[in-house]
C-alpha cells in the first residue's frame, strides 16, 4: 500500500472519530434541552390557569411571554442539533437500481400541499427515456426535498417551480428551476458553506447536507442563480451503462405555461402538482 493510500485511509478515520465525537456531544447537548423545553411548556401551563380577575394577571402574562420566548429557543436549537446531526453523520448508503423520474414524481406528489398553500406551481418536466440510476432512497430524497423546499421558500410571494429530468452523457441531469429573487454573486459563492445562512432561523446546513448526500451517490450538484431572474439547481448522477432504461409512471397533464424555460423537447412529459 502506498503511502498515499495510507494518509487517506487516516484522515477517513481522523473523520469517523471525530464525527463520532461531535455527534455523541451533540446528543448529550439534546437531552438536557428536550428537558429545558418540557418544562418551559409545563411553567406555561400554569401560568395558564391563573384566574382572570388576579392581581398578579399582568405578571404572569409577562412571564408566560418570557416562557414562550425560551420555547422558542428550545425549538430553534433542537432544529439546528437535528440538521448538525444530519451533516454529521457517516451513512453507508444502500445504493440500488431505481428510477429517478419515480422517485421525483412520489416526492412531488408529497410536497405539492405545501407547495400550493406558499402559491407556488409546480411544472414537471421528467424525461420517459432516462436511464436508471443506483441510488438510495431515503437519503436522496431528503436531500431533494431540502432543495425543494428552499426553493418554495425563496418565491414568497409564490411563482413557478419547474422540476426537469433529463440524460446527460454518462448519468442524468436533475434541475430544479425557480422564479424567486436570485442570489447575489457574494451569496452563491458561500451558498454550500457550512452554517452560511440569509434566512432567519435557518441553520446553513440544508445545501452542505445535500452535496454530501449526492456526491455519496457518485454525482455531483452545481447552482447557476441571476439576481432578480431565480435560481437553477442542477444535480448529476451516474447511470451504469449497463441497467436499463427507466420507465417512468404516466403523470398529470396541466395547463400551466412552462415560464421563461423553452418548451420541452425530445418526448420530455409535462404535468403540473400544484
Amino acid at each position: 500500500m502506498s503511502s498515499a493510500d495510507d494518509s487517506s485511509r487516516s484522515r477517513a478515520e481522523t473523520y469517523a472519530e471525530f464525527a463520532a465525537l461531535v455527534g455523541a456531544l451533540a446528543h448529550e447537548i439534546r437531552n438536557p434541552l428536550s428537558t429545558i423545553r418540557l418544562n418551559m411548556e409545563l411553567l406555561a401551563e400554569d401560568f395558564e390557569q391563573t384566574e382572570p380577575e388576579s392581581p398578579t394577571k399582568q405578571r404572569d402574562r409577562r412571564a408566560k411571554a418570557k416562557i414562550d420566548l425560551v420555547r422558542q429557543e428550545c425549538d430553534r436549537l433542537q432544529k439546528l442539533l437535528g440538521d448538525f446531526l444530519d451533516f454529521a453523520r457517516q451513512e453507508k448508503l444502500t445504493l440500488e437500481p431505481g428510477s429517478l423520474n419515480t422517485e421525483i414524481d412520489q416526492l412531488l406528489d408529497f410536497y405539492a400541499p405545501q407547495a400550493r398553500d406558499a402559491h407556488v406551481e409546480i411544472v414537471r418536466y421528467l424525461d420517459p427515456e432516462l436511464p436508471m440510476v443506483r441510488l438510495d432512497r431515503e437519503t436522496l430524497r431528503s436531500a431533494v426535498l431540502n432543495l425543494l423546499i428552499n426553493a418554495v421558500q425563496a418565491m414568497e410571494g409564490g411563482g413557478q417551480l419547474v422540476v426537469r429530468t433529463r440524460p446527460a452523457g454518462l448519468g442524468v441531469l436533475l434541475e430544479l428551476i425557480d422564479t424567486g429573487p436570485g442570489m447575489e454573486p457574494e451569496t452563491l459563492a458561500k451558498a454550500f458553506r457550512a452554517f452560511y445562512t440569509t434566512k432567519q432561523g435557518g441553520s446553513g446546513l440544508g445545501l452542505p447536507t445535500a452535496r454530501k448526500i449526492v456526491e455519496a451517490h457518485g454525482g455531483s450538484i452545481d447552482i447557476e442563480s441571476t439576481p432578480g431572474r431565480g435560481t437553477k439547481v442542477t444535480i448529476w448522477l451516474p447511470a451504469p451503462p449497463r441497467l436499463p432504461t427507466a420507465d417512468a409512471r404516466p403523470v398529470r397533464v396541466g395547463d400551466g405555461a412552462p415560464g421563461q424555460l423553452d418548451g420541452p423537447k425530445g418526448g420530455f412529459v409535462r404535468s403540473n402538482a400544484s
